[in-house]
């Protein structure tokens, strides 16, 4: 009796969204955010929800333009490679963790 043939199925990994946090290194404010940031996922344990880019304006500016970033701090998150969300000067955790609610987990 023949045996049966071997079927391999291969499941793609599912892919984390990126989170993408444009900012100026001589920013106040941007290192608050940067701050309240870090502790929104921390917060529910989301460190892994996310590929976190951070992008200096001084170092990149053409990601800037491409993204069209015209003020830091901005955060976007990117599935694919299209901008699901983005959020552009943020004042606290609360605004943070309201706009990230859709993937946290």
């Amino acid at each position: 009796m023949p045996q049966p043939a071997e079927t391999t199925v291969e499941v793609a990994a599912p892919t984390r969204p990126r989170l993408v946090f444009f900012y100026s290194r001589a920013s106040g404010r941007c290192r608050r955010v940067e701050g309240f940031l870090a502790q929104v996922l921390q917060r529910r344990r989301n460190h892994g929800t996310f590929v976190l880019h951070p992008v200096a304006q001084e170092e990149r500016p053409d990601l800037l333009e491409r993204f069209r970033v015209a003020d830091v701090p901005t955060i976007c998150v990117l599935e694919g490679n299209t901008v699901t969300g983005r959020l552009v000067a943020p004042r606290g955790c609360r605004e943070i963790e309201t706009f990230l609610a859709p993937w946290l987990k």
